[in-house]
Parts: structure tokens; C-alpha cells; sequence
């Protein structure tokens, strides 16, 4: 699993990882999928979630094979800690309908079930209402706010990041509110198609860390993301910022939601998700 430079993670220096060379899926007939799960982008136990849905989203998208339908909702349900290694995406198209298809997909490796996942992929449909009332927070410009320095206590995901907090106190400081946010791009250039506007999803530190004092870990349970626009979003999005905007209300016998929005560096707004983790005290 070897990466293309040192970076600063959870365990030291680690990997940087190249996005779409870990996210890779490879046809194995009868719709399934190899892939394999890089450490670059692991958190304390395993990968990362938003990682891990961009690979079942290559999937999914490879086998539906209809660039005319894009993804509009992905879910998908963690059963276990994806590990360093090999991986399988079987999908099934469960309908393919005029204009909208429905899939399912299974990532396993080896006999376990790593994760679950359903998914509607559909064109435009005519629009009995036409509205937009999604306002981008108010926040400088990304060249105008600071990146979030390195350090060993991130997960190791992190440091494939350029992260520019915006919105929200600290990580740790102990806050009253869980709210956390900002701008974020992989530091390897990239467009902002489907793949990485899911990652981004899951790749702030979640909301209620900023009402902790110490790390915990914050293992996801569920995760939906709405696709709000068809991806990528223009012509020319190369290293494109997205901000992205994270809230939870409760977390209580362990578990917490947040509901997240991330929006293009033009205001647009590029998808919707909502989570189910867990928040766990550190052994």
C-alpha cells in the first residue's frame, strides 16, 4: 500500500494517497468489482467512510454504465471496519425504470460484509417548481483563510486534505454548540465529479468534536448523500474548493447525527448528506 510521499497522520507519517488510483474498481463479470482499500486513507480503525462510498459509487456507476443518469441519493451502511487490502463490490440493478434506475451493492473482503449500499441514478425530470433557496454561509474566500496545520493527532486520511476551517469553533476546544466546517480539496488536483463530492461527505472531522476536549472515535453507522447537481458541476474544476457545513443536535447512548451541505466555490449547492456515527471514548 505504499503511497507517493511522507505525510503527517494519526500514526506518524504515513502514505499520501492518489484518489483515483484507491478508489479504482476493475469489471470481474456478473456484476462484480475488484477494488482494493489503501491505508492513505484510514482513520483509527479502518478506512475512511467517505473513501469507501466513492469506491461503491465507482461501482455502482461502471455497472449501470448510462452517463445520462446521474446519482441522485447513495446510502450506504457500515457493518465492519474495511481493512488495508483486497476488496469485491457485487451490484445488482434492482430496476432501470424510463428515467431512473435503482442499485444495490455489496463491498466485502473476503467472507465479511464490510458494506451496504442502495442507490438511484436518474436523468432530469420536468420540474413542476423551480427553486433555490440554499444560501452558501458567509465566509472568506479559501485563499483568505489558513490551512489547518499537520498534525499527528489527525487521522491519517487527512493529510490527502487541504483544509481551511471557516465556520464553527475549534476541533476540542470544548464548545457549546456542534458545528464545524470549511473549505476542503484533495491536494492532489481533481475535478469535482461524483466520486469526490462523496468523499467530502465524510471527510470534515465530525461536529460534535468540536464540544469535545480530547479525541474520540467516531466510527459511521449510516450515510446518505443527496446529489443536488450533476457532477462535476462545470467545464473546469480542477482543484476546485468545495465548503462544506456540518451540524449535529444529539448524541446520546453513543450515537450522534449530522446533516451536512456542501456547496461549490461559486455558492452552488452540490449535495446534502446525513450521517449516523458513533461517538466513542478512546480505550
Amino acid at each position: 500500500m505504499a503511497g507517493r510521499r511522507g505525510a503527517v497522520g494519526r500514526y506518524g507519517v504515513g502514505p499520501l494517497g492518489a484518489f483515483d488510483r484507491d478508489t479504482a474498481v476493475r469489471p470481474l463479470g456478473a456484476g462484480r468489482y475488484a477494488a482494493e482499500v489503501h491505508d492513505a486513507w484510514f482513520v483509527l480503525r479502518g478506512a475512511n467512510g467517505g473513501y469507501v462510498a466513492a469506491i461503491v459509487l465507482k461501482a455502482l456507476t461502471a455497472e449501470l454504465a448510462d452517463p445520462a443518469r446521474h446519482p441522485r441519493s447513495l446510502t450506504i451502511h457500515y457493518t465492519a471496519p474495511p481493512q488495508a487490502g483486497l476488496a469485491e463490490v457485487a451490484v445488482t440493478i434492482e430496476r432501470a425504470g424510463r428515467s431512473a434506475s435503482t442499485l444495490s451493492a455489496r463491498l466485502t473482503q473476503g467472507d465479511r460484509l464490510v458494506a451496504l449500499a442502495l442507490a438511484t441514478f436518474a436523468a432530469g425530470f420536468p420540474d413542476a417548481l423551480d427553486f433555490d433557496a440554499a444560501a452558501m454561509p458567509d465566509v472568506p474566500p479559501p485563499d483568505e483563510v489558513p490551512p489547518m496545520p499537520d498534525s499527528r493527532e489527525r487521522p491519517t486520511f487527512m493529510s490527502n486534505l487541504d483544509m481551511r476551517p471557516a465556520l464553527g469553533p475549534p476541533a476540542f476546544s470544548g464548545a457549546q454548540t456542534a458545528h464545524g466546517g470549511g473549505w476542503m480539496r484533495l491536494r492532489e488536483p481533481h475535478a469535482l465529479d461524483a466520486p469526490v463530492v462523496t468523499a467530502y461527505a465524510d471527510m470534515w472531522y465530525p461536529a460534535p468534536f468540536v464540544r469535545l476536549t480530547t479525541v474520540a472515535a467516531a466510527p459511521t453507522i449510516d450515510l446518505t448523500i443527496h446529489f443536488r447537481r450533476p457532477l462535476p458541476p462545470g467545464p473546469d474544476t480542477q482543484g476546485a474548493f468545495v465548503l462544506g457545513d456540518f451540524h449535529s443536535r444529539l448524541s446520546r447512548d453513543g450515537f450522534f447525527e449530522e446533516d451536512g451541505v456542501i456547496f461549490s466555490q461559486d455558492g452552488g449547492l452540490l449535495a446534502q448528506s446525513r450521517q449516523l456515527a458513533l461517538l466513542l471514548p478512546l480505550a
